[in-house]
């Protein structure tokens, strides 16, 4: 059976008080907890969809795990360790990578960018050639590259353009003899295709096929930057990294996706730590309603309060009506703005009603229960010490009634 302060603290959540000023204070406060608890779900979601929306270009383009040497740029592989690597329990596919740092020209153009030089198993690990939106990708045979669309605007690269070639040029490693004083060292090739992530990606890798990058950088068959593998999303880099470290003459580093984006994510999380803490001020601030609201409570039951006392509540009771009438303020506000910023929600994510400026692409939105408990948890934490705020030295008032 219920405590008998519960059962007032319902009764006077329930009715309405005699004063019409009390009744709209109340009612004022119980909006503005729905209010704020719906803003922060709501805007929780769609930074939750925004951050996944973004995420999904990274994980289109780079692998699931990479491995790479701990000291140096480059390690040698040994064809019988990179078939071994498909062997291992997790692995899926695995594709070797040079990356290094070129320098275009084109037409009298320049540009600085990355070279990426994989083999024809790199589309295993990565789908790229999906994300090839003119032209063609890689065909394993010469000279020919892909661009990203930033990096060809800027040099103003077309498709299969046999007029003029893009120079690939990069320091020379070796030294040179006097009679050869050219430090560099430079390639031609044929763009044949170009790709469309995003604006950053556009704007920094070319691709080329393995050999034409070992030539250019003079280095062994061998000798790559990096192997990038596609992996089960059951085994974790603790298991890669036990499975994996023996099978290396030289010592290895296993690289998730996050820490290949390390500053990405870093900036993500911080942007939505940052949103998180705004709108819980808000929320704060918001509550500062229900403080108001259980103040003018306290005083327009006083007459009440003081008949309680006659019949035997202790002040201890009366306190504990008015703080579980503070609870009942935030708990049935909090699960109402929940409910409503749900449905907003999942309207927005099955039948999209609000658009990205100038486009026709939905505003991303992502429902996760996490946030649900996140915002309850929060409203609740605040909630509470909101309404032990509001009904200090209730208690102690009481007893001053009674003496």
């Amino acid at each position: 059976m219920a405590p008998y302060s519960l059962k007032i603290a319902l009764r006077y959540f329930f009715s309405k008080s005699s004063q019409t000023v009390i009744n709209r204070i109340n009612g004022f406060a119980f909006f503005m907890v729905v209010v704020a608890t719906a803003s922060l779900f709501v805007v929780l979601s769609a930074f939750g969809g925004l951050k996944d929306f973004g995420l999904s270009f990274s994980e289109s383009f780079d692998p699931d795990y990479e491995i790479q040497p701990q000291r140096g740029k480059f390690f040698h592989v040994s064809d019988s360790t990179l078939s071994k690597l498909t062997t291992f329990r997790g692995i899926i596919a695995a594709a070797p990578q040079i990356e290094e740092k070129v320098f275009l020209s084109y037409n009298e153009k320049n540009q600085v960018a990355y070279l990426k030089a994989v083999d024809q198993n790199y589309t295993t690990v990565v789908p790229l050639e999906d994300l090839i939106t003119l032209g063609d990708w890689l065909s394993f045979d010469g000279a020919d590259v892909v661009l990203g669309f930033g990096l060809a605007g800027n040099l103003g690269v077309g498709v299969y353009d046999y007029t003029t070639f893009l120079n690939l040029t990069v320091p020379k490693k070796k030294k040179q003899s006097l009679l050869n004083q050219n430090p560099f060292n430079q390639v031609s090739s044929i763009v044949v295709g170009l790709y469309q992530i995003n604006e950053e990606l556009d704007k920094k890798f070319v691709f080329s096929r393995l050999e034409l990058a070992q030539n250019l950088l003079e280095l062994d068959p061998q000798q790559y930057s990096s192997l990038v593998l596609k992996t089960d999303p059951s085994i974790t880099q603790e298991e890669l990294s036990e499975a994996l470290v023996p099978l290396f003459d030289t010592p290895i580093k296993i690289v998730s996706r996050a820490e290949q984006n390390a500053a990405l994510y870093k900036m993500l999380n911080v942007e939505h730590l940052a949103i998180y803490f705004i709108f819980s001020l808000v929320m704060l601030i918001a509550l500062f309603n229900v403080v108001g609201a259980l103040i003018m409570m306290i005083l327009d039951k006083q007459k009440q309060m003081k008949i309680l006392l006659s019949i035997g509540a202790t002040p201890q009771k009366i306190h504990s009506i008015f703080f579980l009438l503070g609870i009942l303020i935030c708990s049935i506000g909090g699960l109402i703005g929940l409910v409503i910023g749900s449905v907003l929600v999942l309207v927005q994510y099955h039948f999209p009603f609000i658009y990205v400026p100038g486009t026709s692409l939905s505003y991303p939105v992502l429902f996760q229960v996490e946030n649900l408990l996140i915002v309850m948890a929060t409203l609740m934490v605040l909630g509470l010490l909101s309404t032990a705020w509001a009904t200090r030295g209730l208690d102690r008032k009481m007893m001053d009634y009674t003496g």
